[in-house]
């Protein structure tokens, strides 16, 4: 399966990347390899995910408290729309990035 970043989705992610390793070296790439396991989960099994809106489905990252924002483009892609912290707003996020 193919992955599609969108440009919002790799700030958000680059931004909390920097935001953990600020907090203790290291931290930030743990942060890394939980989104990418997340990542390849949702390669798996896609269609596993709650639906948030529409066609978008959320998928939540382990030991850290954001969440995938994601849709399935076609049988072999999915487009990463956003990685946001659960306590944002998904309409400051995912929803308002759906356009």
């Amino acid at each position: 399966m193919r992955v599609l970043y969108r440009a919002e989705a790799a700030a958000d992610l680059a931004q909390a990347f920097a935001w953990y390793e600020t907090r203790r070296a290291g931290l930030g790439e743990e942060f890394r390899a939980a989104v990418q396991a997340g990542i390849k989960i949702i390669e798996g099994l896609p269609d596993a995910f709650p639906i948030v809106q529409n066609d978008v489905r959320r998928a939540l990252v382990h030991r850290f408290p954001y969440a995938l924002y994601f849709r399935r483009l076609a049988s072999n892609e999915i487009e990463l729309l956003a990685c946001l912290h659960d306590r944002r707003s998904p309409a400051c996020g995912a929803g308002a990035r759906e356009a």
